[in-house]
């Protein structure tokens, strides 16, 4: 499905998971570590899965109001999206990413909140670009 493309930004790694990684305007850069967990020092540092978590928790809260826009809704400031994202190896070889989110809709009835989160699941270019290929697990509190 093709798609039109109305920003783009670009980063560059060195390094790998024990690297640094820095967008071209300079405005995001990072240091990476890899998590003991992982086989690395664990020093400080970020990796990419936190990466992944925290722009998918902040994309999915986007999607989130725009959809509730659209039904002349707001969603409220105190309104919170946690993703949860986990990396290892896979039993077909390689490795995975899953992922979760868990949601927080201060002040929305569940069954609305979980209707909006559905809706907002299926317009988040994040959940677009991982349906297929990852569970997204989606929890309303």
């Amino acid at each position: 499905m093709p798609v039109d493309v109305k920003y783009s930004t670009q980063a560059t790694a060195n390094g790998g998971r024990d690297g640094r990684s820095r967008t071209a305007d300079g405005t995001l850069d990072v240091t990476l570590a890899t998590p003991k967990e992982l086989g690395g020092a664990g020093g400080p540092g970020n990796n990419p899965e936190q990466l992944f978590a925290a722009g998918y928790a902040a994309c999915f809260l986007g999607a989130m109001k725009f959809v509730a826009a659209q039904d002349r809704r707001k969603v409220p400031d105190e309104a919170t999206v946690t993703a949860t994202v986990g990396i290892g190896p896979r039993s077909e070889g390689g490795f995975g990413i899953t992922a979760a989110l868990a949601i927080s809709l201060p002040g929305w009835e569940k069954a609305e909140a979980e209707a909006l989160v559905a809706k907002a699941h299926q317009v988040c270019p994040y959940s677009n670009a991982t349906r297929g290929n990852v569970d997204v697990g989606l929890t309303v509190a």
